[in-house]
């Protein structure tokens, strides 16, 4: 993977990658804001699955899984200008304003699409990735621009940037059932879920009587054989949207369990 990222601040940064495609699982420890200056995005999640092009403004809030899988467009790298949107800089924007209390439990992906505030904001960071000598204060400064724009454009917005609460201890067997098609470490589940991966292991053995990545392999493949038999899908996007690292992986634990490859049982539609 040929990847590059430029920064003002770590917090700051242009991203290109310029392969063929790039696919991660993430869980997102700050909000991010994203505005595409080329290539596409498709982002997968529990319930939705997005898709992005260039021109594109969205904002991921934190805390939430997702598979990413970054591709090139028309010649051109993947390209983005994202911008963190950390605990510590929204609580120092909040500090002294009256917000509404009742956090979003499940925050979903804000999509701004060409929206001329927000692009002139991000459109203005693009000269400064060239520059060497930057004004101190000048990550601020853009980071509260941008937060004060996204708050006229959507009024529920505060409800999720002013929400600095840690994960609480969740139901385990609903919240694996929603996101089992993410890999992520098992301490990450355990976070998530509001327990240490001591604790984490040792629910997940009471509740589903078998190790967690036997579990969540297991779960991968009946998804996976479902998408490719109900929903006509091909095998490369399978695999990577249930879960599996790479294709020769997916394929060996796919014949294993089913007796054919991902590619034979397509062939017998």
């Amino acid at each position: 993977m040929d990847y590059q990222a430029r920064y003002i601040t770590e917090d700051i940064k242009l991203s290109s990658y310029e392969d063929k495609f790039f696919k991660s699982d993430i869980m997102f420890d700050h909000h991010m804001l994203v505005w595409f200056l080329s290539g596409e995005t498709k982002i997968v999640q529990a319930d939705a699955t997005y898709y992005f092009k260039k021109g594109d403004i969205f904002l991921i809030p934190r805390n939430q899984l997702a598979t990413i899988i970054n591709y090139p467009k028309d010649g051109q790298p993947h390209k983005t200008v994202v911008m963190h949107l950390s605990v510590e800089k929204l609580k120092d924007f909040y500090a002294g304003k009256d917000i509404p209390s009742a956090p979003l439990r499940f925050p979903k992906i804000y999509s701004f699409s060409n929206h001329p505030l927000l692009e002139s904001c991000l459109a203005s960071l693009i000269p400064y990735f060239d520059m060497k000598d930057l004004p101190a204060d000048l990550a601020a400064i853009k980071i509260a621009e941008a937060i004060s724009i996204l708050r006229t454009l959507n009024k529920e917005i505060d409800q999720v940037l002013a929400n600095f609460e840690e994960p609480g201890k969740l139901n385990l067997v609903d919240y694996m059932e929603r996101n089992f098609m993410f890999n992520l470490p098992m301490e990450k589940f355990g976070y998530l879920t509001g327990r240490s991966l001591t604790t984490f292991k040792r629910d997940f053995k009471k509740a589903f009587s078998t190790t967690p990545q036997r579990w969540l392999t297991q779960k991968r493949l009946e998804l996976a054989y479902y998408q490719l038999t109900e929903k006509k899908k091909k095998p490369l996007d399978v695999c990577y949207e249930v879960g599996f690292e790479n294709l020769s992986h997916f394929s060996f634990a796919f014949k294993k369990q089913f007796g054919l490859a991902p590619s034979q049982l397509t062939e017998h539609r």
